[in-house]
């Protein structure tokens, strides 16, 4: 049984003892801390907005935090089923204090998580969420009097006006798309996004849609996590012919990975850079953010179209503050999230979705072609794992002064570039683990740079 404490919320697997598992006593206990929190920041709102994906749990979880806001004096706006980019944007738009999205994204089903947001929709930041963790720990709770208790409602419509805010945008050509007749491939793992994806398409005029696993049941039909090893069913759907693109979705639907014409991926990482390229183009320019770990391509991309591109920290709120920070028009993480600032700051599958129909109907080209439009970059995903006496901090610091000789981005962790190659090392916060990424325009290069900072890390620790 696992519970892993974070700034930006708390996730787990159900079952087991409390405080080693996401039991019901973790649940109230951790919805209580973010209720106490919020209602110390905003005296103008008591609104919570809920909502969650179709995980086996969902239902018992919403009602436990449901149940303890309502306890602490605050009134519940429950959205049911939903989306995490549709909660994001409900909190602002119903003027609540904050919201908390009953998701672990792309965990198998025995996970779960309370995601927290502030006032804005957005995730909450680092010193929120460590006084969020302070007041947990100390259990500094006062709960309401009777008389005092708030309410709970529920709202099942917010779904639709999220995709009417989708269609409402300069950037979505809504006719482009229906008249190329697109025959799409959807597979929303069982999730929230069997519902949500074919409502777009059908708003976008999109008339033939096979659905793989749609059923909101809960019960995955894969992995989550949409990675390569785990699109096989729809990659054979797609290679049978007959269909122009497949689109992926996590349980949660923040996150869009995309298949081609043949079966073959799209690539996560050339999600947002397909889509960049779009929103770029229709702007005449802008600038772009992305994570560390994120590839080069994007970069490629913006710097063509006459746009400064800028690195951030590793996590959705470290992106969303660097675009703020930037002015940035688009933006994202190679995971294949999304965040569209014109519509809110946050990553949305069903925003990417739409600018990327739009782009595919303008171009006029197969999926394989446009991939084969951007510059090609291949990346190496891997870890070493260290005892725990080992001073991690330590061993990336030595990593650093090593390659002195290199730019190096210390922003998180450790990242060393190489003409257009590069590496990222960043420690775990949860293990005595320090993962490294690295890519470069061929796998077997990117590879070998990995396997080389990897000798690197073992003889810094051998000689210590």
């Amino acid at each position: 049984m696992t519970l892993i404490k974070s700034i930006s919320g708390i996730r787990g697997t159900i079952g087991g003892p409390a405080g080693q598992g996401l039991t019901p006593l973790d649940v109230v206990k951790y919805a209580a801390a973010y209720g106490t929190w919020v209602a110390k920041q905003n005296a103008s709102s008591k609104l919570i907005v809920i909502g969650r994906d179709a995980r086996l749990s969902g239902e018992m979880v919403s009602r436990l935090v449901a149940a303890t806001l309502q306890g602490l004096g605050l009134d519940v706006l429950d959205l049911g089923l939903s989306t995490t980019p549709t909660v994001e944007m409900v909190v602002p738009a119903r003027q609540a204090a904050g919201g908390i999205i009953l998701t672990a994204s792309h965990n198998p089903k025995q996970w779960n998580a309370l995601k927290l947001l502030n006032a804005q929709g957005e995730f909450i930041s680092d010193s929120d969420g460590q006084q969020v963790l302070a007041l947990a720990d100390n259990e500094a709770f006062d709960f309401a009097p009777v008389t005092k208790l708030g309410s709970y409602t529920t709202d099942d419509t917010t779904l639709t006006a999220h995709i009417d805010a989708i269609l409402a945008l300069p950037l979505v050509d809504v006719e482009a798309v229906r008249a190329k007749n697109f025959r799409v491939v959807v597979d929303a793992v069982n999730s929230s996004g069997g519902l949500a994806v074919p409502q777009l398409l059908e708003a976008l005029g999109v008339e033939t849609v096979e659905k793989l696993h749609c059923e909101p049941t809960g019960d995955f039909a894969h992995n989550p996590e949409p990675l390569p090893e785990n699109l096989r069913d729809i990659a054979r759907v797609l290679a049978r012919g007959g269909f122009d693109l497949g689109i992926v979705v996590d349980p949660d639907v923040d996150r869009l990975a995309l298949v081609s014409e043949n079966g073959e991926m799209f690539g996560e990482e050339y999600t947002l850079v397909a889509v960049a390229d779009y929103v770029l183009k229709e702007n005449g320019s802008g600038n772009t953010v992305s994570n560390l770990s994120s590839t080069r391509a994007l970069r490629d991309v913006t710097e063509k179209h006459g746009g400064t591109y800028t690195a951030a920290a590793v996590g959705e709120v470290n992106v969303v503050t660097k675009m703020k920070e930037t002015g940035a028009i688009i933006g994202g993480e190679g995971n294949g999230g999304i965040i569209l600032p014109e519509l809110h700051y946050g990553r949305d599958a069903l925003v990417g979705i739409a600018l990327f129909l739009t782009h595919l109907a303008k171009t006029g080209l197969t999926m394989s072609r446009l991939r084969s439009s951007y510059p090609n970059y291949f990346i190496s995903k891997n870890k070493i794992e260290l005892t725990p006496e080992i001073d991690t901090d330590q061993v990336l610091m030595q990593m650093q002064q090593r390659y002195a000789k290199q730019p190096v981005n210390t922003i998180d962790g450790v990242k060393i570039e190489f003409d257009k190659e590069w590496v990222h090392l960043r420690k775990s916060n949860t293990e005595p683990i320090i993962r490294i990424y690295a890519e470069s325009d061929s796998n077997a290069t990117a590879e070998h740079l990995a396997q080389k900072i990897i000798a690197d890390i073992k003889e810094i620790i051998s000689s210590k």
